[in-house]
C-alpha cells in the first residue's frame, strides 16, 4: 500500500479524500485512551518537538493508506503493572474501531510496538525539617 490520499467516495459535487495525518490522529488517540498505555513514543524527533510545545497527537503513529484499506502501526511507552499482551489487544481493537467508525476504511492491521515500561514513580522524600534561620552577621 502507498502513502496518499484515499478516495472514499464520488459524489457528483467531488470526491472526499481523507489524508494519512487524519488516520494519525484517529489512532493516536484510539491508542492513548486505552489503559495501560503511559505514552505514545514518537522517538527521539518527536520527544524534541514536543519539549518545545509542539503537541502532536499522532506522536508514534505511522499509517499506509490504501483507495479501501488502512495499515497501522503504533509505538508506545506501558505502564508498569499492566500485562503487555493484554494492552495490545486493546490497542488493536480500539484503534481498529476508531478508524472504520471515522472512515469507512478496513483496517488490515494494526502493529502494536512496546518501546519501553514507564517505572511508577518513586515517592517523594518528605520534607526536610524546616532549618531555623539565624542571623550570620549582627
Amino acid at each position: 500500500m502507498e502513502e496518499f490520499a484515499s478516495d472514499l467516495e464520488k459524489t457528483e459535487l467531488g470526491k472526499v479524500q481523507i489524508a494519512p495525518e487524519v488516520l494519525e490522529v484517529i489512532a493516536g488517540m484510539a491508542a492513548a485512551e486505552v489503559e495501560g498505555v503511559a505514552s505514545m513514543s514518537g522517538g527521539f524527533v518527536g520527544e524534541i518537538a514536543e519539549r518545545l510545545g509542539r503537541k502532536n497527537i499522532a506522536r508514534g503513529v505511522r499509517v499506509e493508506v490504501g483507495s479501501r484499506e488502512a495499515a497501522v502501526d503504533v509505538s508506545i511507552i506501558v505502564k508498569y503493572g499492566h500485562r503487555i499482551p493484554d494492552v495490545a489487544r486493546d490497542i488493536q481493537e480500539s484503534v481498529r474501531n476508531g478508524i472504520e467508525s471515522m472512515t469507512g476504511l478496513s483496517v488490515v492491521e494494526v502493529n502494536v510496538h512496546i518501546v519501553d515500561v514507564e517505572l511508577k514513580a518513586e515517592e517523594k522524600a518528605p520534607p526536610a525539617a524546616a532549618v531555623e534561620e539565624y542571623q550570620r552577621v549582627r
